[in-house]
């Protein structure tokens, strides 16, 4: 026995030493050209899945010799015959034993080896309706495969990864898609529709007549201030008041005849925001011609909810919003909550305070209305809604 801390080096496995194929005595024979071009069938010696071995005196062939032949079996008194291409590998005793090794051999010649060489072992019969059996199988498995960091250049790890980040980046904003739609459908709840609203003053034609505009647009005006004058029939402001004496044709035609000259004035300290009837044109009794916007009036925001939103839309509720035309969103409070005017109504009218001012140029600007949060009684009953 070899001294502790010494090593035997001269150990081998037995596996190192065993033969890679198992040989047997096969009654089969092989039949092939020699270098001569003469056609030659000997008896084999012993056969294998790598090769086989012969005898033949006489025939005179050198080691490295590529042959092609057949392989010659006795099935069930039928013969049959097996294409294969060798190589003489081992030649001794003078021509006593040659050794081949089998080259290029393609499934179907592998298969049917292997199953002879398995049935002569196992001492089963061979018959040509398992022969035939055997050839229709798929008698192979794809090859194990290799470790896939070996092999590899640096391009093709490079690329590997981008294309793995790329998947990765797809999928995370996906996901962050999907939950920020969830998030949206059940914490936070949108207005129909919103816009800026400022308090309007309007101001009305007292009679029928043309109109004749003072002041531009935009411009601003004190209170009592002349905004326009209108020319009407001095018979339409006499109607009504004119005796039936002087009813007649030639009175009537006179009074036709001549206009009467007035004056609108504007109420409050304002901004004309809009002229409704053109200059020249003829506006009826009652018809607004000005829209002005008092000076030290707030915009507020004015929005529609669902009525199925009655729980959010309380008075003191905080809200997100954001003005079409400007960078960045606004917070405000619900003022006040109303139902249309004169009845009842589907939906909510909303009046909500901007906690910075908005100026009067953003009126009439459609606007996004949000409220965030959710309870959770209230998440439940939407999921419950929505389920039904």
């Amino acid at each position: 026995m070899a001294a502790e801390g010494t090593l035997n080096t001269n150990v081998v496995h037995e596996s190192e030493a065993q033969r890679q194929h198992a040989r047997l005595k096969v009654p089969a024979k092989i039949r092939f050209q020699d270098s001569r071009g003469l056609s030659t069938e000997c008896d084999l010696l012993d056969l294998s899945a790598g090769g086989f071995s012969f005898t033949q005196e006489q025939l005179s062939t050198l080691v490295g010799r590529n042959h092609k032949g057949q392989l010659v079996f006795q099935i069930d008194g039928l013969t049959m015959a097996i294409d294969v291409a060798f190589q003489v590998r081992s030649v001794y005793a003078e021509g006593h034993r040659i050794g081949c090794e089998f080259h290029n051999l393609r499934p179907r010649e592998v298969a049917a080896l292997r199953y002879l060489i398995t049935a002569y072992l196992s001492g089963e019969m061979v018959t040509v309706g398992d022969m035939l059996n055997t050839l229709q199988r798929d008698n192979f498995t794809k090859a194990r495969k290799k470790d896939s960091g070996t092999g590899m250049g640096l391009f093709s790890r490079m690329r590997a990864t981008l294309v793995s980040l790329l998947i990765f980046l797809i999928g995370l904003g996906a996901a962050t898609y999907v939950v920020h739609q969830l998030y949206e459908l059940y914490f936070v709840t949108h207005a129909d529709s919103a816009m800026v609203s400022v308090p309007v003053e309007r101001v009305g034609m007292p009679r029928e007549g043309k109109v004749q505009a003072l002041v531009a647009v935009g411009s601003e005006v004190a209170k009592g201030a002349p905004l326009a004058t209108f020319s009407t029939s001095m018979l339409d402001v006499l109607k009504g008041s004119l005796p039936e004496s002087e009813m007649n044709p030639d009175n009537l035609q006179r009074l036709f005849s001549n206009s009467f000259q007035g004056t609108l004035t504007s109420p409050c300290d304002c901004t004309v925001s809009a002229q409704l009837v053109g200059d020249g044109q003829t506006a009826s009794k009652g018809a607004p011609v000005f829209e002005l916007i008092p000076r030290d009036s707030q915009p507020q925001v004015e929005a529609r909810f669902p009525y199925k939103s009655f729980a959010k839309v309380q008075p003191g509720t905080l809200v997100n919003f954001h003005v079409a035309g400007e960078s960045e969103p606004r917070v405000g409070k619900i003022a006040s909550v109303s139902l249309r005017e004169g009845g009842l109504a589907s939906d909510i009218r909303v009046m909500i305070a901007s906690d910075a001012p908005l100026t009067t140029d953003l009126a009439g600007r459609p606007t996004e209305v949000s409220i965030e949060g959710l309870d959770g009684g209230a998440l439940l009953g939407k999921v419950m809604a929505a389920g039904k």
